[in-house]
């Protein structure tokens, strides 16, 4: 299960909202690479994918590639702003440690 703030899903649908596609679905995404051995990836698109798991969180349709489940189950996504402005925090129960920079992770076990 993915778990989105009200804050988080609030700036989805503002960005939703300046799309072509008001009613495009949320896709999160863990993908090799960054400062660690994951990095989040967050777009808009218009239709799921083969094997993607759609779920509803807040009122937001979201799609999770098959290859990324086992990273994000679990994942509780918000969004703060601060003095540097404002961005989605992830708080990940799979990650055993996160670079700096707040959006690269790594798991225990190798990707599936």
């Amino acid at each position: 299960m993915i778990h989105i703030t009200q804050a988080a899903a609030s700036e989805i649908q503002r960005a939703k909202a300046k799309n072509a596609n008001p009613g495009a679905l949320f896709r999160l995404a863990a993908l090799s690479g960054g400062c660690a051995d994951w990095y989040y990836s967050l777009s808009l698109s218009d239709q799921p994918q083969e094997g993607d798991h759609l779920l509803d969180c807040q009122g937001i349709q979201i799609a999770v590639a098959a290859q990324s489940w086992s990273q994000l189950d679990g994942l509780k996504l918000d969004y703060s702003e601060d003095l540097m402005g404002g961005g989605f925090r992830f708080h990940n129960p799979n990650a055993i440690s996160s670079c700096g920079c707040g959006n690269s992770f790594s798991v225990s076990a190798p990707a599936e």
